[in-house]
């Protein structure tokens, strides 16, 4: 920790003393210079509004040589797992890209984001306490592009290298046009990246079969990653514009793993073996999204409609190679054709409510979506009924088919300039049936929902106020969760999903200080009455892992403490944030016969650090620390993370180009290491991650680069209400 945090303040100090250095310039009288790089006013880097965390990260120094999915690692609040999950304050979210959910989740999230550069980046909006018009099991994270309106081409093309245990490259072009009231834009990407993760895991069972296993392995992926979309968007007058959004993106990858295993059965050595995996993957998905808006700003009416369709399949086919010390080599493959189509029709619709001064919000949105997985296992081990695969299920396709169809209302007003108020509720139903077409296995489900919202704010004066929200919100599980088919995996383990995974409500109330529009205070409480997570059982001798019901209350806490200052006439940027978590999972362990911790505490936090203009030369640095556990239901943390990345750019304006390095967890290689239980045993998990190392970035603009917000209403803009 130390090493981590004196380079921090060395950087700290050095920036201060750049300052100084700038200012004796100034009297010198080197004038000419400063007014080339006059500072304007502009946003702080992060605002705390009452419902949301607003990261303004436009032409900001973190963005240089950065994807938006690095990016996304560094916003305040927000973490994400050895598992790629996205979490805000620990809860996990749901992603919205320019108001519009994301189809991806995971991986696939994961890669789709390092698509997109963060110069395309405007903000990004972790939504604690979304209202009624998001349709989430929890937080939200909006992620705001950039919307450039400006007469005439522009546009930017950059070049990244990325070093870490292997070398990956990434290029990303963008184009953009504005004509009258046509905007056209193109962003293209392109992304080869070799990652290697190293791992190990200890299965410790305590039911009647006594075996244990220790595994090590070692995975070598290779990806080839391109993309491509398009925005048109036509203003047919001053209050209606239609639109078109077209997305494509791909993923090539091919992966080698290595696993050795050591078996045990009643404390001896029962088997040992080694294990080899080879994958071919091939994911591709497409995305098309027709959109009509009418924005009356005098009389702050909006009507949003969007008509939109995805598609995506994900082919893989691996091959796993298996030598046992007591039965020689086995094989078996596994290929499997994941098809993913997905049809909305969504409507908003806001207004100002009379005379009384209130807003009102009303949407509906219907979905259908229409998924299958056909899986299907290979090699002679699987023909001849080798011990190790006998009485597996050979082929199957499964099937899952749902309509969401969702209402929602939400009522905003101020009262006497201090007050504000926002009243929501949400009803969703859930039609859904899965079913596999071998085994004959079937469930058909519905259910309705109603999930209210409240949020409260009074401001005492302009320095000092308190909110207050209220949400009750749903997870559902994902689609490919409810998959029974078991296949082996690459650290010698099993893996299927559960048919019979239920839905989980969760109810959350929140309370937040602010103080001198710097300082806030935040407090938060969680409660549910069931959950389902990651479990194991032994199945005809086999470690299977797989999603589990687990009824049982659970409760959590949340205190934290965020302070955004600027400094020396606004060039240097200070952002810390600091969180204590406890968790009370003491009935929910004693219900489910759960060996675990009753009581879990830990500390969290993160530390952004950004200086414009360094020496007047035009040079911007960044930096940033996050401290993270990987605490997750059933499954604890062994360790706490220490993040850190530090980035220097140099900006050429009369060029329009820059350069950047980027120096990512360059003093401690960060790793994963939980410890889950279940009712039949532990299972500890080790992950090295490869996101450590240097990176280098030139980008080359043309064109004007001015960039427009978004527009939306007083009340979207003051108190988060709506979008």
């Amino acid at each position: 920790m130390k090493i981590i945090l004196f380079p921090i303040a060395v950087l700290t100090g050095s920036l201060a003393f750049a300052q100084t250095q700038a200012v004796k310039d100034t009297v010198k009288g080197n004038t000419k210079e400063i007014e080339a790089v006059a500072i304007v006013a502009k946003k702080p880097t992060v605002e705390s509004k009452v419902d949301r965390t607003v990261f303004n990260v436009a032409n900001s120094a973190i963005v240089a040589g950065n994807t938006t999915w690095d990016v996304l690692r560094m916003t305040p609040l927000v973490s994400i797992d050895n598992n790629d999950a996205v979490k805000a304050e620990g809860q996990t979210v749901t992603v919205y890209i320019n108001d519009r959910k994301s189809v991806f989740t995971g991986k696939e999230l994961k890669e789709y984001l390092k698509t997109i550069p963060a110069d395309n980046l405007l903000k990004i909006e972790v939504i604690t306490s979304p209202s009624s018009r998001y349709e989430t099991s929890g937080s939200v994270i909006n992620i705001v592009l950039k919307k450039r309106d400006d007469e005439g081409m522009k546009g930017s093309i950059s070049l990244n290298n990325r070093q870490s245990t292997k070398n990956s490259q990434y290029t990303n072009f963008n184009l953009n046009y504005h004509k009258k009231g046509f905007t056209q834009t193109f962003i293209g990407s392109y992304g080869n990246n070799t990652y290697v993760q190293k791992g190990a895991k200890n299965i410790r069972s305590y039911d009647k079969s006594n075996k244990d296993s220790d595994i090590e392995y070692e995975t070598v992926t290779k990806s080839e990653n391109p993309s491509l979309s398009s925005t048109s968007e036509f203003e047919l007058n001053d209050k209606n514009n239609v639109g078109l959004i077209l997305e494509y993106f791909q993923s090539r990858s091919l992966s080698l793993s290595e696993t050795n295993s050591t078996e045990y059965k009643n404390g001896g050595f029962f088997d040992s073996y080694l294990q080899t995996q080879n994958e071919d993957g091939f994911y591709r998905n497409l995305g098309t999204n027709v959109f009509y808006k009418y924005y009356d700003k005098e009389k702050n009416r909006i009507l949003d409609v969007n008509l939109g369709t995805n598609y995506s399949g994900n082919d893989s086919d691996q091959l796993i190679n298996k030598t046992t010390l007591k039965n020689g080599i086995k094989e078996v493959g596994v290929t499997s054709n994941n098809q993913m189509r997905n049809y909305y029709l969504k409507v908003d619709y806001t207004q100002p409510l009379g005379k009384s001064g209130g807003t009102i919000e009303v949407g509906a949105k219907t979905e259908f979506n229409n998924h299958a997985i056909p899986n299907t296992l290979y090699g002679y081990s699987v023909i001849n009924e080798d011990l190790d695969y006998k009485g597996l299920s050979t082929n199957d396709k499964f099937h899952y088919e749902d309509n969401i169809t969702s209402v929602y209302a939400n009522y905003s007003k101020t009262f006497f300039k201090k007050l504000e108020t926002r009243i929501g509720l949400r009803y969703e139903y859930t039609d859904l049936r899965v079913r596999q077409d071998v085994a004959g296995t079937e469930r058909k489900d519905g259910y309705g929902t109603f999930l209210p919202n409240l949020l409260i704010k009074y401001s005492f004066s302009d320095k000092y106020d308190v909110s207050l929200t209220y949400n009750r919100s749903i997870w559902r599980p994902w689609y490919s969760e409810f998959n029974p088919f078991v296949t082996p995996s690459i650290d010698g383990t099993y893996s299927r999903g559960n048919m019979d995974l239920n839905p989980n409500p969760n109810d959350r109330l929140y309370l937040k200080f602010g103080i001198l529009k710097k300082y806030f205070i935040s407090a938060r409480y969680m409660h549910t009455n069931q959950d389902y997570w990651t479990t194991f059982a032994t199945e005809n001798g086999r470690n299977v892992f797989l999603p589990g019901n687990f009824n049982g209350k659970v409760e959590k806490y949340y205190l934290f403490a965020n302070t955004n200052q600027n400094f020396l006439k606004n060039k240097l940027n200070v952002n810390v944030g600091f969180g204590w978590y406890y968790i009370d999972n003491k009935d929910f362990n004693e219900k489910n016969q759960i060996g675990g911790k009753s009581y879990i505490n830990y500390w969290g936090g993160s530390a952004n650090v950004s200086y414009s203009n360094l020496f007047n030369k035009n040079i911007n640095i960044s930096a940033w620390m996050e401290i993270a556990n990987q605490n997750n239901g059933n499954s604890y943390a062994n360790n706490t993370n220490v993040f850190h990345n530090i980035s220097v750019t140099k900006l050429f304006p009369k060029t329009q180009m820059e350069a950047s390095l980027q120096l990512m967890n360059i003093f401690k290689r960060p790793y994963a290491d939980n410890t889950t239980y279940s009712q039949v045993g532990t299972f500890r998990d080790y992950q090295k991650w490869d996101w450590y190392g240097v990176a280098v970035t030139f980008v080359k603009r043309f064109g004007n680069q001015k960039v427009k917000e978004n527009t939306k209403t007083d009340v979207e803009k003051n108190a988060g209400g709506a979008k």
